[in-house]
């Protein structure tokens, strides 16, 4: 269980950031937002801890606790695949963060962002590096968005099927880039990233040779 330790270092209204999504090939980088605004109960930190070390179970579980919780705020941001590919991964992650942070009620006076850069915002800031594992508003974030992201790839599969982003979430698993290759890529993979434009270089050349 991760502790509230640097969130009681600091004072007045602490934000955790973080983000999920800057690795796979399609789909938006989403941000999460969390603070703990009248503190955390003992029942409700039990459940968190950084996202990658729960189960998806877990972490619908720890994400219903939170929406459920009195005194707890959550904001949402997200950068589009557009932004992604005109911007750069990095760029697009801090954009998510910085929309996520506007949308809190409140600016806080301090937001931890999980990593080593800093998105642009107009209050302090520190970079935690590792922070979901930290930090126990930074962990909140990261379980918020990805169940967010996730859910949203689990509906975009609905409308384009063949990929198992209801499984893997548009990440670069074995069957999706196998139906990458039998199915080419849609409006929502990112055409800069590795896989993506490899594939696009190899559909072109076939298509030449014909």
């Amino acid at each position: 269980m991760v502790n509230f330790a640097l969130e009681r270092k600091a004072s007045g209204r602490v934000a955790g950031v973080d983000e999920a999504g800057r690795g796979p090939l399609a789909g938006p980088v989403v941000a999460a937002a969390v603070v703990f605004s009248t503190g955390v109960p003992r029942s409700l930190a039990r459940l968190i801890d950084d996202s990658k070390r729960l189960t998806a179970e877990q972490r619908g579980v720890a994400y219903l606790a939170l929406r459920a919780s009195i005194g707890v705020e959550i904001a949402v941001g997200a950068a589009s695949v557009a932004e992604v590919e005109r911007l750069n991964i990095l760029r697009a992650s801090l954009l998510a963060m910085r929309r996520a942070v506007c949308r809190l009620p409140a600016p806080p006076d301090l937001a931890l962002i999980d990593g080593n850069q800093l998105p642009p915002l107009d209050c302090p800031m520190r970079c935690v590096i590792g922070g979901d594992a930290l930090s126990l508003s930074i962990a909140a974030a990261s379980i918020v968005a990805k169940v967010v992201r996730d859910r949203l790839m689990a509906r975009l599969a609905v409308r384009f099927p063949g990929y198992g982003w209801e499984r893997n979430a548009g990440y670069a698993t074995i069957a999706h880039r196998q139906a990458l290759h039998r199915l080419g890529p849609t409006r929502h993979h990112r055409a800069e990233f590795g896989t993506v434009r490899q594939l696009a270089l190899d559909l072109s050349g076939d298509f030449s040779d014909g």
